[in-house]
């Protein structure tokens, strides 16, 4: 089962432009992907132009086939040549109606596109709101980095 996600820029007029990824949306691994790799805002306007995504990879890489279960004829699957590329499901898959959507503000953005887990680049920093929590009405975001370091801390009190 996938864990989704969305993933999106505040703009300098406060909007928000994002998009959806359907799989490993946890702050393990898009997370720790997005603070790694997506770390200016160039970066992550040119991942979130690509429009919508099925795997978050390292690198937005080049068009190649969306899955080996899914070749058309003549179309190879070479796995260690993809290594660490997002499928998009418009590049890769050819789908249509995936473009970046854009949000009046951030608690727009999650209330009405939101998935388990929703990323905001904001200040060349990555932060994320679990399940849509709110506050006084206002969705609210940790830093990843903070959220990476709470997990960690809690599996060590549970395995240690």
């Amino acid at each position: 089962m996938a864990t989704r996600s969305t993933i999106g820029v505040i703009n300098l007029d406060s909007t928000v432009t994002a998009v959806y990824c359907h799989w490993d949306g946890y702050p393990e691994y898009n997370g720790t992907v997005l603070v790694e790799n997506y770390n200016t805002a160039d970066k992550v306007r040119e991942l979130l132009a690509m429009g919508s995504i099925s795997s978050l990879g390292e690198k937005i890489g080049v068009k190649h086939p969306f899955s080996k279960f899914e070749l058309k004829e003549g179309e190879v699957y070479d796995e260690a040549a993809y290594k660490g590329m997002t499928t998009f499901y418009g590049r890769d898959r050819g789908e249509t109606n995936v473009e970046a959507r854009t949000f009046a503000s951030s608690t727009e953005f999650v209330r009405e596109f939101g998935e388990e887990y929703n990323y905001l680049f904001v200040n060349d920093r990555w932060f994320v709101n679990q399940y849509g929590a709110e506050k006084n009405g206002q969705a609210v975001f940790d830093m990843v980095e903070f959220v990476l370091e709470q997990r960690e801390a809690e599996k060590e009190s549970v395995d240690g």
